[in-house]
């Protein structure tokens, strides 16, 4: 299976451990945001097909994760309960990677490869 045009991964930075659970939701931006695809995170705090080969990809991009349920379930509050990464695809023939580290009282993101 070919790999898909966008990724994520997100690691809990308080741990050093990747952050497993955690719900992830892509949403395409035009005129309204459309809900492209939920999903959690792995085993290893990756969402590896957020979109596949065949979907139009060109465009504003919204991530968000909830991250105040991962930390519920690990016994610890945050100042976030969730984080929201708006990005643009500019390029089909390009992979897009938007790692987001993470922790109870911030977050980081960056594009990576």
């Amino acid at each position: 299976m070919a790999s898909s045009p966008l990724t994520t991964h997100i690691l809990d930075t308080s741990t050093g451990l990747p952050a497993e659970g955690v719900e992830v939701s892509l949403f395409r931006i035009a005129d309204k945001e459309i809900l492209t695809a939920r999903t959690r995170s792995d085993k290893d705090g990756r969402c590896p097909r957020l979109l596949s080969h065949g979907q139009p990809i060109l465009g504003t991009y919204k991530i968000r994760f909830e991250v105040a349920d991962f930390f519920a379930k690990r016994g610890s509050s945050c100042f976030y309960p969730y984080v929201e990464i708006v990005f643009n695809i500019l390029d089909a023939t390009q992979h897009y990677h938007v790692p987001l580290l993470i922790s109870p009282f911030g977050y980081t993101t960056y594009r990576g490869s």
